[in-house]
């Protein structure tokens, strides 16, 4: 076993962070659930960095996506209902398009919304999905094929052709 190198670690967190923190926010749908989910995920980590250091990304977001569906498991979605959006500055099409396929995306399972995210919002194979989640490559297409399905139900403006609107949330 290699010894840890805290040093690839802290430059993993530094610019890896970001965007496991989208990834997070994601599968979540919350701010503050993201970041205890990041948190959760690279403490997690730390005790197989010696063995991951070379390529941590796949199994970085392997824990990551398996713990967000542990805690969906556990806690079920704690939802807050409030009367009015709260107002933010220059809301345009984009940031209503983002939160509509946000809610869209909530309401799918954990599995799907994990295949959705990691294939459409990562950019993931479905090879790559599918050791990040420990799936067969055919769970991946069936689980990819039901959610695009419902989230065409959620989304009608979401074209049956251009699946790539589902990625727009990547900004």
């Amino acid at each position: 076993m290699q010894e840890p190198d805290g040093h690839l670690f802290d430059a993993f967190v530094i610019t890896r962070r970001p965007a496991l923190l989208r990834t997070a926010y994601l599968l979540t749908g919350h701010a503050e659930d993201a970041e205890d989910l990041v948190q959760t995920t690279l403490i997690k980590v730390v005790p197989k960095w010696g063995r991951i250091q070379d390529n941590p990304e796949p199994y970085v977001r392997k824990v990551l996506a398996r713990e967000a569906t542990n805690r969906w498991r556990t806690r079920r979605w704690r939802e807050t209902l409030v009367e009015h959006l709260p107002d933010r500055e220059g809301p345009g099409a984009s940031l209503t398009w983002s939160l509509t396929v946000r809610d869209a995306l909530l309401q799918l399972p954990p599995r799907q919304r994990a295949v959705i995210v990691l294939r459409y919002y990562d950019d993931l194979t479905e090879r790559e999905t599918a050791a990040t989640l420990g799936i067969a490559i055919g769970t991946v297409k069936s689980q990819t094929s039901d959610a695009l399905t419902r989230l065409r139900t959620l989304i009608p403006d979401l074209s049956a052709s251009d699946d790539s609107s589902v990625a727009s949330l990547r900004g």
